[in-house]
């Protein structure tokens, strides 16, 4: 099965997870409004996402006169990918990190911080910017702002169980101690069926976008360094997102560690570092 089928399958599961919690809290009609909801969200997400995203996070775009060297480096790998120049942002802030967003290869949007700017080597940017390029390449930014809405949704849905339950309302029968315990499970199971989902459709992705990097580079010791770099910073100084979005970013930018691992977005660096450093012959 590819992975774009496998994608569309998890995304068809977010659109079903959040329609079921809807039957839950209000039966039929419950269904219907999170039916609508559905679909107004992926209508939403797909025209105006990356504009939320990027006013989240405070982007500022930036032209060719203020960025020259950034503006060249990306203008040379979208030719060589066969790819329009997408329009390029500077996030505010001292944490290194990058992401991509938009709804196809014509609307698309590369952000970096003014971290990475500092800390990474020309060879290490241009991994990253190639590995957010692969992104806009295969459509993934599209994807993963949809699933990040898709998601926030369940969450805010989650956040009503649970409190209906605490208060005890939104009660389908005359069983309140089982409709009770029944929106609390609902209040702790959907949000982690929704990270589950959300983890799978990001983890092949970043993996996928590694080795197309690599590829456009021709050098994927560049991108494994600025991997290990950003990893090591992020560890230190974790970045303040929205947890929602953080499967945007090419490292995690929460601080993560041990058993958290198991239900990071990202794939441990670890595994990318050595996937790249064998492809590189090493």
């Amino acid at each position: 099965m590819g992975n774009h089928v496998k994608t569309a399958i998890l995304l068809t599961a977010l659109t079903a997870l959040l329609i079921a919690i809807g039957g839950w809290l209000g039966g039929q009609e419950g269904v219907i409004i999170a039916f609508l909801l559905a679909l107004g969200i992926n209508f939403f997400s797909y025209w105006y996402s990356d504009r939320i995203v990027l006013r989240l996070y405070r982007a500022r775009e930036v032209s060719s006169d203020e960025a020259p060297e950034l503006h060249r480096m990306v203008s040379d790998l979208a030719q060589k990918a066969r790819l329009p120049m997408p329009r390029l942002f500077v996030v505010p802030g001292s944490a290194p990190n990058a992401f991509a967003t938009g709804r196809d290869p014509a609307h698309s949007a590369v952000a970096v911080t003014e971290g990475i700017l500092r800390l990474v080597s020309r060879d290490e940017l241009e991994g990253v910017l190639a590995h957010e390029l692969n992104h806009v390449k295969h459509r993934d930014t599209l994807v993963s702002t949809v699933a990040a809405t898709i998601a926030g949704a369940i969450m805010f849905l989650a956040s009503m169980a649970r409190w209906a339950a605490i208060f005890g309302g939104m009660s389908r029968d005359n069983d309140r101690d089982n409709n009770f315990f029944g929106l609390i499970i609902m209040a702790i199971v959907a949000p982690l069926a929704a990270m589950l989902i959300q983890m799978a459709i990001s983890r092949s992705r970043e993996y996928l976008a590694d080795d197309g990097a690599a590829d456009l580079t021709g050098n994927p010791i560049g991108l494994a360094s600025a991997l290990d770099k950003l990893a090591a910073y992020s560890e230190r100084v974790p970045m303040r997102v929205n947890p929602s979005t953080s499967h945007l970013f090419i490292v995690n930018p929460l601080r993560g560690g041990g058993f958290s691992n198991l239900f990071s977005t990202h794939p441990p660096i670890g595994e990318r570092i050595a996937r790249l450093r064998k492809k590189a012959g090493y």
